[in-house]
């Protein structure tokens, strides 16, 4: 509809043409008045649907819609060449998404999730039965849920970081990486197809734009490296002794003797904060924040501008022609729709 427009009345002469911004954020974001003996007829180019206004006296009923979009697809024949010349000049863009962006702001739900429960186990642990008429017993279940949705929380968060800080290292790769690079099917698979630690440690080998090589004996890229370790026994359920032992006990055939007795809380809520890392999980944060800041500051200036603000969105697009990578619209949507019947009392 837009080629044949431009194609047949030349560019959009409507009155919203003047009104838009010079950007993607619009409402209406082209726009043809066309006059003809019973009125006008605006088309409207919208966020979500083409709009068709016809002001003035028109004979149409509504079962009138299906011709005239029939009688408009008859013509595009008429102007086919000038069509193809109108699409041929237009930037074709594929939108897609950020995973860095995305991952990045689930961590930030999550967290905000974790702490509006305000875990704190070094005052909240549940007191042995023979104490506990400090604790009301209408409580232990409350204090048990929040636990039990805040360790979950905790240990979706601690898996994810690793995977945040790899998948920005992933879009500077897809972003910066070296033109006989990326036109190379086998050597682009092999830069990004690295053990992460290669792919951090080469960066500045396979990508253009930095200022300094990345130093992985960098304090941020030593501890990020420690962390994904971590992780791994983490999220692959590796049993490592050392790092899941709780307790000792002697038993005596089926008789256990206890070295030393530990409380219900240390037994139960104790050993899940242990497993999971409650107390470890805001020094991973600023583990991956680290590594993601230090990589930043190896870029040039200007190319670290644009990786600052792309990075941070969640839509991008990517230019089919050159391979650009850019931001096509803002944060929010936004759309709207007439009211032609009178307000009704009460209605906002």
């Amino acid at each position: 509809m837009y080629c044949y427009l431009w194609a047949r009345f030349g560019p959009p002469n409507g009155l919203q043409n003047f009104l838009r911004k010079d950007d993607s954020d619009n409402l209406i974001h082209w726009e043809w008045h066309l006059t003809g003996s019973d009125g006008w007829v605006a088309f409207q180019g919208m966020n979500f649907r083409t709009e068709i206004w016809l002001i003035g006296q028109f004979p149409f009923q509504e079962e009138d819609k299906a011709e005239l979009f029939s009688q408009i697809k008859s013509d595009f024949a008429s102007h086919g060449k000038r069509m193809s010349e109108v699409r041929k000049a237009l930037e074709n863009w594929i939108e897609f998404v950020n995973p860095y962006a995305r991952i990045r702001s689930s961590v930030e739900k999550l967290l905000v999730e974790l702490a509006s429960l305000e875990l704190r186990p070094e005052d909240e642990a549940i007191p042995d039965l023979d104490t506990a008429e400090l604790l009301p017993p209408d409580r232990w279940g409350d204090i048990f849920s929040r636990y039990s949705k805040g360790l979950g929380l905790c240990f979706g968060i601690r898996s994810m970081l690793p995977v945040m800080a790899e998948a920005f290292v992933n879009l500077l790769l897809f972003m910066l990486l070296r033109p006989e690079i990326k036109t190379d099917d086998r050597l682009r698979e092999n830069a990004i197809r690295q053990p992460i630690d290669v792919r951090v440690k080469s960066l500045h080998m396979t990508c253009i734009g930095f200022a300094t090589p990345v130093d992985y004996q960098h304090a941020a890229c030593k501890a990020y490296h420690s962390m994904v370790n971590e992780r791994n026994d983490l999220l692959h359920g590796n049993v490592v002794l050392e790092k899941l032992r709780f307790n000792e006990v002697f038993f005596n055939d089926r008789v256990p003797v206890f070295k030393q007795y530990r409380s219900l809380w240390q037994r139960s809520v104790g050993v899940e904060i242990e497993s999971v890392g409650l107390h470890r999980l805001h020094k991973e944060v600023e583990t991956v924040n680290a590594l993601i800041d230090y990589l930043k500051s190896c870029l040039k200036p200007q190319v670290r501008d644009h990786i600052e603000r792309v990075s941070s969105v969640r839509d991008l697009g990517l230019n089919t022609a050159n391979g650009r990578v850019g931001i096509l619209f803002p944060g929010h949507l936004v759309d709207m729709w007439p009211v032609t019947e009178p307000a009704r009392e009460g209605d906002a």
